[in-house]
């Protein structure tokens, strides 16, 4: 009796019935705001298969390596309640890049640095587990080509860009739609006559950005909203648009809506997730960059990225003002890049461009002791997910040296040719050709499960969410589509293949969320990812949430993964307001074994309730 009185056991029914009635409550209050239509004013934090730290992922990588949380591929193992919707405030949500969270949790991080526009994650309790509302009268965005010069307002309700940039003519509000008549800051006149005056500086041909193939691959830093990204692509040239969410924080959404390739990041502490030697131009407009601070690290983290005789055009006040300030600007960014090795190809109007060379000669004639330094040999310059930036120049291995470049095809033909640096990860050429005609064999069949659904301008952005080689991408040459080609950052390193085939992507962990605004992608393919997440005992629910977000409404997913994988996702269809397209066995190969193929479309639901 534990030394309890008389007057306690007396009571004990009492405190049992009062106990009893709170719990009814709760249940009642829990089960009737779980139907997926009803609005949740608050967020709910974590989700069921969450195991620990990271988004889903457990401190040693190793929880759930017994037991798969898919099951057995029984329909009676799990049934999924309703997902609430989260509250308006989040229909932008971006997990990772939430500034809101940043300070809530008062990490410590360095502004001038730009760490607070840094990727940081939530810790699990913080995580959400709502669906995110689309904004009061979304619509289905409008198609490319047209959407890259006009969206609708409401589906970005922000016009701030259009008053604050009215001059530069980035954008104009114009009733329903939201326009884009090809302006930026530097280049008010319009982004393609910007971009002939570059290819008439570097001698190109015809006065064309692509010079005749040999320039495919573009980073744009500080890339507003991409219009200089966006009319590249008519000169078969593909930008990574790249901006961080900042005081002009919708420009990539803009960027996105539009059908134009683009990415949040910034220029800060870490290196940016792409490898190096991906991009054949650099460009920077106005981009308002410190390039002398940490001893020209910012600089030296474009000479990773870019190939032997890349470029970096700069357009900027300090390449042709005459202010004094302007003026000590311009000949210390002179002196670094002449201690890069870089050479000024032309500086014409209030533009620069300098080029780096082609081989190492220039960096072992240097005087010792020259700053900036060579970088270690042992260091890896693909590895890249939350690696630390290093203020050292990375030079090229001894077989490109010798070639004095990096030996790829002119585009079209880079894009199944197969690229010297195969050899990097020891892979053959046959293996290569293979990939690539597996590849096409599978993207052919998908298109024959889409067509009841799909029309021919239904799908602009993609993601490949495990791309390996690029060959679904490479599969859809002949599509009026761009892919964002994703790696695992702990799996081969592969995105340097990606790029070398004239395509572009990123390195990222799917046990976090992807660095995108909310509904962005069309078509969003999923390659074993989720048994990938199997063995790492990260939590498949949460990807399907972050598959939710960065999926259009309308929008399509296609699953290819084992059979229990399939029956898990479709337990979900209905709580995420998903439907079954089809489903179906995968082509029988030695590399597809036991492999299903899942088509989901994501139906269109409203706040006010609804879904079509």
């Amino acid at each position: 009796m534990r030394g309890r009185n008389d007057g306690a056991q007396s009571k004990r029914p009492i405190v049992l019935f009062w106990a009893m009635v709170v719990c009814l409550c709760f249940l009642f209050l829990y089960f009737s705001g779980s139907n997926g239509h009803t609005r949740s004013a608050a967020i709910e934090y974590g989700t069921k298969f969450s195991r620990s730290l990271g988004w889903g992922s457990d401190a040693d990588g190793d929880d759930g390596a017994e037991e798969s949380i898919f099951g057995t591929g029984d329909a009676n193992d799990v049934k999924p309640r309703s997902f609430p919707v989260c509250d308006d405030q989040y229909s932008e949500l971006i997990p990772c890049l939430d500034r809101n969270m940043a300070l809530q949790t008062r990490l410590k991080l360095d502004l001038n640095l730009m760490e607070h526009y840094e990727r940081h994650c939530p810790l699990p309790e913080r995580r959400f587990n709502c669906l995110i509302p689309p904004p009061h009268g979304y619509k289905v965005p409008i198609k490319w080509p047209k959407s890259r010069d006009v969206v609708w307002k409401a589906n970005i309700p922000h016009t701030h860009l259009a008053k604050e940039k009215k001059d530069q003519n980035w954008m104009t509000v114009a009733g329903e739609k939201i326009k884009f008549p090809g302006g930026g800051t530097h280049f008010h006149h319009g982004a393609d006559k910007y971009i002939s005056s570059i290819a008439n500086m570097l001698n190109f041909k015809d006065n064309s950005i692509n010079n005749e193939g040999m320039l495919r691959t573009v980073l744009d830093v500080g890339c507003g909203v991409a219009s200089f990204g966006g009319y590249l692509l008519s000169s078969n040239v593909i930008a990574m648009s790249l901006a961080p969410n900042d005081v002009h924080e919708n420009q990539i959404q803009f960027a996105l809506e539009r059908g134009i390739p683009a990415y949040l990041g910034v220029l800060g502490t870490k290196r940016l997730p792409y490898p190096s030697r991906s991009f054949e131009l650099a460009h920077c407009s106005r981009c308002r960059i410190d390039w002398l601070q940490r001893d020209g690290i910012l600089m030296l983290e474009l000479d990773r990225l870019l190939r032997p005789g890349g470029y970096f055009a700069y357009s900027s006040p300090e390449a042709y003002a005459q202010d004094e300030e302007d003026l000590r600007i311009w000949r210390e960014m002179s002196s670094l890049a002449e201690r890069m090795c870089w050479k000024i190809a032309e500086k014409k109007n209030q533009t620069v461009i300098w080029v780096k060379p082609l081989n190492n000669d220039c960096y072992r004639s240097r005087p010792h002791g020259t700053n900036p330094p060579l970088c270690k040999s042992g260091e890896d310059p693909d590895s890249v997910w939350g690696v630390t930036m290093e203020a050292c120049i990375t030079t090229y291995p001894e077989q490109m040296h010798r070639d004095e470049g990096s030996g790829l095809a002119p585009w079209p033909a880079r894009l199944t040719t197969p690229p010297p640096r195969l050899a990097d990860l020891y892979v053959t050429a046959d293996t290569f050709e293979k990939d690539t005609e597996m590849w096409q064999q599978r993207v052919d069949n998908y298109w024959k499960l889409f067509r009841p659904k799909v029309k021919q301008d239904s799908i602009r952005n993609i993601m490949d969410m495990k791309a390996n080689f690029g060959s679904f991408a490479a599969a859809l040459k002949e599509k009026d589509v761009w892919v964002m080609n994703v790696v695992p950052h702990d799996g081969p390193r592969t995105l340097k293949i990606i790029y070398d085939r004239g395509l572009i992507g990123s390195t990222h962990d799917w046990c976090e969320a992807f660095s995108t605004y909310p509904r962005t992608y069309d078509l969003l393919h999923a390659w074993t990812v989720f048994s990938d997440l199997d063995k790492r005992g990260c939590s498949a629910e949460d990807l399907l949430l972050e598959m939710d977000r960065i999926l259009r409404p309308t929008g399509f997913i296609i699953v290819r993964d084992k059979a229990p994988v399939i029956v898990f996702i479709k337990k979900y269809l209905n709580a995420l307001h998903w439907e079954a397209v089809t489903v179906v066995d995968a082509e029988p190969s030695p590399e597809s074994e036991n492999e299903m193929v899942l088509v989901i479309r994501k139906k269109l639901w409203l706040p006010e309730g609804g879904s079509t």
